[in-house]
């Protein structure tokens, strides 16, 4: 009779111990998350990402605040996350360039593995312009100056071995041309480079959108399934006889051993955010879409991805050396 005190108080230690680690979860976040983008502050990737954190942040009751982290193909945020701690307050935007990374350069960690998918979120619509007073009023205008001046035509992209860079590559090797490639950290940078007559041609999603309408940028060729409702005049990679279609799908990574409760919460708000009106505006300015992929379909897509990207590196010739 004397030891029922100590078991009561026993089994109730015992039932508050099993709930803890619930208890903690459902207080995350107790502080600002921080997500670092590929990209820098001005075009897409930054108004779209800094909308959509901006509604996470309202159902979280924590500011997310958005870094920019350019450079590198857009790979800087995934390595970002080989070094922070796998608490949830350090989140990073996952473009496709994280896949191609470690056949073309030496890296000590996986793509794969070392990171915790949280969601995928959208991707890009993408295409092909050039300065409005350009000679090349169509693709065929394009690649017939290709042909006739090998390496001589210029055009610009988001970086090495970003999506634009890699799909030009890819093009021009079925339409038999040689291009001049230069790289820039965003949009914004290449889009000043091609208004001002430094580049011939720039390969973009369309954060050109503004300058086209402005008068200032001509689209030759965009990359989606179907032409683009702002551009019907453009015709579609598929339309000019190449069987590629490229809207480079991003989401957000957590480093790898991230708690499951806290990708949980994460997801869910990031989830939620992705359906408010605001966010599916911003996207619409650049005719992207919400693209939903959840934890374990993201995770899935990361292993696919992975695979399909090496037979394009290797397409190209731009593995790097053993």
């Amino acid at each position: 009779m004397q030891r029922r005190p100590f078991l009561h108080t026993a089994a109730a230690l015992a039932l508050i111990a099993a709930g803890a680690m619930p208890a903690q979860a459902q207080t995350f976040p107790a502080k600002p998350i921080k997500l670092v983008i590929a990209f820098p502050a001005g075009g897409p990737t930054d108004i779209t990402m800094r909308s959509l954190a901006d509604n996470a942040s309202k159902i979280l009751g924590q500011a997310v605040i958005v870094e920019n982290k350019p450079g590198a193909g857009g790979t800087l945020p995934a390595q970002q996350l080989q070094s922070a701690p796998a608490d949830g307050y350090t989140l990073a935007q996952i473009p496709l360039g994280v896949f191609r990374l470690g056949y073309t350069t030496k890296i000590n960690w996986d793509p794969v593995k070392d990171i915790s998918y949280v969601i995928n979120v959208t991707g890009y619509a993408f295409g092909i312009v050039v300065p409005a007073d350009s000679p090349f009023k169509t693709w065929a205008d394009f690649v017939a100056y290709a042909k006739a001046n090998p390496g001589k035509l210029t055009y610009g992209s988001t970086g090495t071995l970003t999506s634009p860079h890699l799909t030009t590559e890819l093009v021009a090797q079925k339409a038999g041309i040689e291009l001049q490639h230069v790289p820039y950290k965003g949009s914004a940078d290449l889009m000043l480079a091609l208004v001002s007559g430094q580049l011939m041609a720039g390969a973009d999603s369309t954060g050109f959108a503004p300058q086209v309408e402005a008068g200032k940028l001509r689209v030759l060729n965009t990359w989606g399934e179907k032409r683009l409702d702002k551009f019907p005049n453009a015709p579609t990679l598929k339309e000019l006889g190449y069987d590629i279609v490229q809207n480079s799908p991003f989401g957000i990574g957590a480093p790898k051993g991230t708690p499951p409760e806290v990708v949980k919460r994460l997801h869910d708000a990031f989830k939620k955010a992705m359906e408010e009106p605001s966010y599916v505006a911003a996207l619409g300015r650049y005719d992207m879409l919400p693209n939903y992929l959840s934890s374990a379909d993201y995770t899935k897509f990361a292993q696919d991805t992975v695979v399909r990207e090496k037979a394009l590196i290797d397409k190209l010739g731009l593995a790097k050396p053993n």
